[in-house]
């Protein structure tokens, strides 16, 4: 008899979880597109406090931001299918940096990279 006795809360319990999820009205089931928006938008912020910024406009940029990441992992992954190395690293990323990203650009980028990099490290 005691182990029916201790099937009967388990039930009880899952029954009582989805209703709590339900009442607060805030379930995490669906996943949202992932995005660089607010990112632009704390960046915007630190850079011109004052400024706005349309939607189209930040749709305009999210999509670039992506179109430039794709860019970049798929040079760093074809680097590392050429040296025949099964992992990716800040080397290849840094290399696929400097080959996607014009002059003066890719300079502050790898010298930004390096320094996020090396903070990561040491905390």
């Amino acid at each position: 008899m005691a182990p029916t006795s201790g099937k009967k809360p388990a039930p009880a319990k899952k029954a009582a979880k989805p209703a709590k999820e339900g009442g607060k009205g805030k379930g995490k089931k669906t996943k949202g597109t992932e995005s660089y928006k607010l990112y632009i938008f704390k960046v915007l912020k630190q850079v011109h406090p004052d400024t706005g910024i349309s939607s189209k406009s930040m749709a305009i940029l999210n999509s670039f931001i992506v179109d430039q990441f794709e860019k970049i992992a798929s040079a760093a992954a074809q680097l590392s299918r050429v040296n025949k190395k099964p992992t990716l690293t800040s080397r290849e990323i840094q290399t696929a940096v400097r080959l996607v990203l014009p002059g003066e650009l890719a300079k502050h980028a790898v010298s930004e990279g390096t320094k996020a990099v090396t903070k990561f490290t040491s905390a």
